[in-house]
């Protein structure tokens, strides 16, 4: 579940139940998806033992929903940028080079 991200409130992230799934396809290793409260997204992503990561292949299925597509075009356009991740209890924090980040909570927790 994503929980901290740009100026996008939580109650707004957990109103649109934005999650990033890391559970790898059976199918096709390494691809993973995304909601944020509209489109299902598809991207690849390698993550490394060094604390580096590659996001690719970033993709969605092309709905429109009003008053809720700010979000989603906002992490779409963000997470190729991302180059870290660092676990830290139940949080994920990807970041980039220019001090973005975005933190995620296991969805078991809150």
């Amino acid at each position: 579940m994503l929980v901290e991200f740009q100026n996008f409130s939580r109650d707004l992230m957990v109103k649109n139940r934005a999650n990033m799934d890391l559970t790898s396809a059976k199918t096709n290793p390494n691809q993973y998806g995304a909601e944020m409260g509209c489109n299902k997204m598809f991207f690849t992503a390698e993550f490394y033992s060094d604390g580096l990561v590659r996001f690719s292949g970033i993709g969605s299925t092309m709905m429109y929903c009003e008053n809720n597509m700010d979000l989603e075009t906002a992490f779409a356009k963000t997470l190729p940028s991302m180059s870290k991740y660092k676990i830290n209890g139940h949080y994920l924090t990807l970041s980039n080079d220019a001090g973005e980040t975005m933190k995620f909570i296991t969805s078991d927790w809150d």
